[in-house]
């Protein structure tokens, strides 16, 4: 088991439809240690991802297109906590709306954070989860 600074370091899976999105993410989880082992730009890929890669944690957008009948990041947990109910999803947002959060945390995700996302958020969020 990895760790850096003290913390266990998570293997994560950033799924989010804005490319630089993913890529903002994915940098902010590197600089503090963890590693991205794949990114999904929609439910479909986030659920195919974890099939192959196996996550700890997943960065999970709330607002996503539909694609191969998942209905954005809520039907993505849906699919996702079906196949591991144990797995941690992290979802990020920037609305203000708090029925869709509340519907993902019911559907099983763990958490959330509000954009923008920062360093200082992920790394609350991370070591709140045991990592």
């Amino acid at each position: 088991m990895q760790t850096y600074k003290g913390h266990i370091m998570a293997n994560i899976l950033v799924v989010d439809d804005a490319k630089v999105m993913r890529f903002h993410i994915s940098k902010l989880l590197d600089e503090l240690g963890h590693t991205v082992i794949a990114q999904a730009k929609d439910g479909h890929e986030a659920v195919e991802e974890f099939k192959k890669n196996r996550p700890d944690i997943i960065t999970m957008d709330l607002e996503m297109p539909t694609s191969n009948n998942i209905k954005g990041g809520i039907g993505a947990v849906e699919k996702l906590i079906e196949l591991d109910p144990s797995l941690i999803i992290i979802m990020i947002s920037s609305q203000t709306h708090k029925d869709n959060i509340s519907e993902a945390l019911k559907k099983g995700a763990k958490n959330y954070i509000n954009k923008p996302v920062t360093s200082e958020k992920l790394d609350e969020m991370i070591t709140h989860l045991g990592f």
